[in-house]
């Protein structure tokens, strides 16, 4: 596979400037990371949550750092870990496990780390488990827009 689909379609409309990077199989945002020889702190990880309800959230975290649900929870919403099966159905175009951090162009919404956005720069799965994208912050919030900045790290 190659880059996903809606992330493609995604760049092209918002007129993005980006750079592909090719590397070894890797299973993780973190393994991609130190197989890519990129910054793991530069290196956007998506956790995918639902409500039970149908609805569905995506957390954007550096790589290096981990979620903490007790962030996310306070939004309201008893979120939790989606299931392998929902987030391949939402993902349809891409591997299993290589989720892009760009959860607005398959129309979830979307909460991301200020350590993410304080970079200059961005890495992000493309959609399988060997090319990443790299991107000027700038053009990464051009790709979404409506995400909401929140701290979302222990």
């Amino acid at each position: 596979m190659r880059m996903a689909t809606t992330v493609q379609r995604s760049l092209a409309s918002a007129k993005c400037e980006f750079d592909v990077v090719v590397h070894p199989h890797s299973m993780t945002s973190l393994e991609s990371a130190r197989v890519a020889a990129v910054p793991a702190e530069r290196m956007a990880k998506s956790v995918i949550l639902d409500d039970r309800h149908g609805h569905f959230l995506m957390a954007v975290v550096p790589a290096s750092q981990h979620l903490d649900m007790s962030r996310v929870r306070h939004s309201g919403a008893d979120w939790q870990l989606s299931s392998e099966a929902a987030v391949a159905s939402l993902f349809h175009d891409c591997e299993v496990g290589a989720v892009p951090a760009l959860g607005e162009p398959y129309g979830m919404k979307m909460l991301v780390d200020p350590q993410l956005t304080r970079q200059q720069d961005i890495y992000l799965e493309a959609g399988d488990h060997e090319h990443l994208l790299h991107l000027r912050m700038d053009d990464y919030l051009k790709l979404v827009p409506h995400a909401e900045v929140r701290e979302l790290c222990h």
